[in-house]
């Protein structure tokens, strides 16, 4: 029985990957785990920057709002574009955003802490530099999604993508874990360590895939659909003329029309991603101040790298095992992963909530990562599945624009709430996995549905 389990399961891994090559699969996983790894590392140190400038909370969190606006509109046009000028140009326009972004960053941050400039020109420069990853670092996972799900058959797709939402889960597993490591105060740049190191493996990273995975060639410029395109140097996909045999879009034959975030077929989805990711946005806002005051660690910010990164390493696994562990191996479709996802993250919240120490804080914020390592890939795919392939490319962008959405003003909501009462912001968030919870009941597709192939 353990045997045929085991062969199931490698069938169904070989069926995810099987259209694209291990090594591009790779190079894929690669772009998203490096900026995902830059972007946590830099999380779990911006708590303890901000206590070391004497700047409050909460100005912490909105310095993101700026880069998240710019999120949600660019990431819908960049995803439009890759339609036109290929995955590979938008996944290198993204790579090239989130370089020039960490350097600029910790340059700026750096300044500040050193005493060249006060804390509020390092926070305001800080949030300008910070604003070339929302407008050009978008680029990079709608067309990363786009090339997948465009290369995977429906019943597959769920999966498929949570592999590529896994490598954002390693990458937040690595980056707290190097951020310690890179603040280096005797060779200077201390803090701001984590910002200029991944900044030099994100110029690795684009160097590898500029050098390694082959270039678009789209055959019809405005069509949408450069990911059904030959690639030039091994067969990435489908070639145009040959259908997959899943395709049920192959009477596309022009532009598609314009999706809408509301549109009829997204609405649901949308409405639970946009509710649940506000809840998840806190939840990432509050952690870190969390853990510096229950710690208390306020005044010896420099020892607060360590415990945060070990408290958002903890949720990493955890998301993790619900991308690698739980979704293939109970085989769980949007639906299913959504709702179940949305309760566990209201469970880990409320632990979270009520901790007063590492251990039961890690616990707690490990539980809700859990949770929210199923509601994401559950609302991702719900989209994608919820149009045609010709639409992948729209849809992606969709989905990088609500996630860019929740993170406008829903961190700096959070952390103020929780200045003013703990369990008033933790109770907000608890309302909100509820909220989706209910609503998604009664409005999501079923799974059944979602997931069958079509002829």
């Amino acid at each position: 029985m353990a045997d045929a389990d085991s062969e199931i399961r490698a069938q169904r891994a070989s069926a995810i990957t099987g259209s694209i090559p291990r090594g591009r699969m790779a190079l894929l996983f690669t772009v998203m785990l490096v900026t995902a790894a830059g972007n946590t590392a830099m999380q779990s140190v911006m708590p303890s920057i901000g206590t070391a400038l004497e700047v409050d909370d909460v100005w912490i969190s909105l310095a993101y709002s700026w880069s998240a606006l710019l999120w949600v509109f660019c990431a819908p046009v960049w995803a439009r574009r890759s339609d036109r000028r290929g995955r590979k140009a938008m996944m290198a326009l993204g790579l090239i955003g989130f370089v020039v972004s960490m350097a600029l960053c910790g340059l700026v941050l750096w300044a500040g802490l050193s005493g060249w400039i006060t804390a509020f020109w390092a926070l305001l420069a800080f949030a300008a530099a910070r604003s070339l990853y929302g407008g050009f670092g978008s680029a990079a996972p709608p067309a990363v999604q786009a090339y997948v799900a465009a290369r995977t058959p429906r019943s597959e797709r769920t999966q498929a993508l949570s592999l590529i939402a896994s490598s954002f889960g390693l990458g937040t597993v690595i980056g707290p874990a190097l951020a310690p490591l890179m603040v280096l105060p005797l060779l200077g740049p201390g803090l701001t360590g984590p910002f200029i190191w991944f900044a030099a493996l994100g110029l690795g990273a684009l160097f590898v895939l500029r050098l390694r995975l082959p270039d678009d060639e789209p055959q019809f410029a405005a069509r949408g659909q450069a990911y059904d395109s030959p690639y030039t140097g091994g067969s990435g996909g489908a070639p145009a003329d040959q259908p997959h045999d899943d395709d049920d879009e192959t009477e596309e034959t022009g532009e598609p029309a314009r999706l809408r975030w509301f549109e009829p077929r997204l609405r649901p989805w949308v409405t639970a991603g946009l509710i649940g990711g506000h809840a998840q946005a806190m939840i990432l806002g509050i952690s870190g101040f969390l853990v510096l005051d229950r710690l208390g660690l306020r005044d010896t910010p420099e020892a607060g790298a360590g415990p945060v990164g070990l408290v958002l390493m903890s949720g990493a696994i955890a998301t993790l095992l619900a991308q690698w562990g739980l979704i293939p191996r109970f085989d769980l479709g949007p639906r299913a992963a959504t709702l179940s996802g949305i309760l566990v993250a209201a469970v880990g919240v409320a632990i979270l909530g009520a901790a007063g120490e590492l251990h039961t804080i890690a616990l707690g914020y490990a539980i809700a990562s859990l949770g929210f390592g199923l509601f994401r890939p559950g609302t991702t795919a719900g989209t994608s599945l919820a149009v045609s392939r010709a639409e992948q490319g729209q849809a992606s962008g969709i989905v990088a624009s609500v996630a860019g959405a929740s993170f406008i003003y829903a961190p700096a909501l959070g952390v103020l709430l929780y200045n003013v009462s703990a369990w008033l912001g933790f109770g907000l968030i608890v309302s909100l996995c509820l909220m989706v919870a209910l609503f998604g009941w009664s409005s999501l597709q079923a799974d059944g549905d979602l997931t069958r192939d079509r002829d």
